[in-house]
């Protein structure tokens, strides 16, 4: 007999899947916001800073509520996205971008403590010697941010598993579709005989979050000790 049931099952790979791709696709972006945040000087600075971190302040529906207008099909683009497939609303694919914008601030700012942590004479030393912008980062700053960079995804792919709010506002909560796992323990917690899988739901949110949280400790200390030159 099977421990989770096929609707349970579903909602727990929709979820993964989710957050995967919601923590792969913020990386890159969210390393250039980080460095431009610690290292850059421009105009607009602070206003960057408040956009990124707008998320964690605003209620998820209103978030929710802002990439439907703004992503749904008549939405500015949601409208130019459609000529060439892209649906984004009601989707797994918008679950996964509601779930990028809202982990998308604690991303940042643990790469951003990351970056402000090194010593910015260690970069200058290396560009002294000759080398470029991009050598010295991918030399000297990458290796030493590593943990914070894995940090920052950790926390991206913790929130977007836990994502609920933005997610059913803009994707609704479509069984096999968009029903992740916060979704689905809402949807089991609303008909008679549903706390039963519902718990079961909660207790594999529990062990997943865990499993990723130890596994971060575990490479950022190794990451560490290789930055430090120690066995």
């Amino acid at each position: 007999m099977q421990w989770l049931g096929p609707e349970e099952w579903q909602a727990v790979a929709l979820s993964l899947k989710v957050s995967f791709w919601a923590t792969l696709l913020s990386l890159p972006l969210g390393l250039l916001t980080a460095v431009a945040l610690a290292r850059w000087s421009f105009r607009g600075k602070a206003l960057l800073n408040g956009l990124v971190h707008l998320p964690l302040i605003l209620p998820p529906v209103v978030t929710g509520y802002i990439l439907l207008v703004g992503f749904g099909p008549n939405g500015p683009v949601g409208a130019l996205l459609q000529p060439f497939g892209i649906v984004l609303a009601f989707r797994w694919t918008g679950a996964a971008l509601a779930a990028a914008v809202m982990g998308f601030p604690l991303m940042v700012r643990a790469m951003r403590l990351s970056v402000e942590a090194v010593d910015p004479k260690l970069e200058q030393a290396a560009a002294t010697l000759g080398a470029s912008r991009f050598w010295v980062f991918a030399t000297v700053t990458l290796p030493l941010i590593l943990p914070g960079i894995l940090a920052g995804m950790v926390l991206c792919f913790a929130k977007a598993m836990g994502e609920f709010g933005a997610t059913i506002t803009f994707v609704a909560n479509i069984p096999g579709q968009t029903r992740t796992l916060p979704s689905a323990i809402y949807a089991f917690l609303q008909v008679p005989g549903g706390e039963s899988a519902a718990i079961r739901l909660v207790i594999v949110s529990i062990c997943i979050a865990m499993s990723a949280l130890i596994l971060s400790e575990w490479l950022s200390q190794r990451i560490a000790k290789r930055v430090r030159g120690t066995p």
